[in-house]
């Protein structure tokens, strides 16, 4: 199960407020992809994810926008 959310324009901590919302839905192992415009959003994806216990799978950036994978732990 793949799932994109669009957070594009938003500053932090919106990004990651939505994010961890959209995960409760998922199950374990799941995948979320986060598109983001805020140039913090890798740092604040990567400091969820330890803190949460989600897997960050990793970060691309294009035309300034940062698409971002989150796995979901158990």
């Amino acid at each position: 199960m793949t799932r994109t959310l669009d957070t594009k324009g938003l500053k932090c901590p919106l990004p990651v407020l939505r994010a961890k919302k959209a995960l409760r839905d998922h199950p374990p192992g799941a995948l979320l992809v986060v598109e983001a415009t805020d140039a913090a959003a890798r740092r604040d994806f990567e400091a969820f994810c330890r803190e949460a216990g989600h897997d960050f799978v990793g970060v691309e950036e294009s035309a300034g926008i940062l698409t971002i994978t989150i796995r979901k732990g158990a």
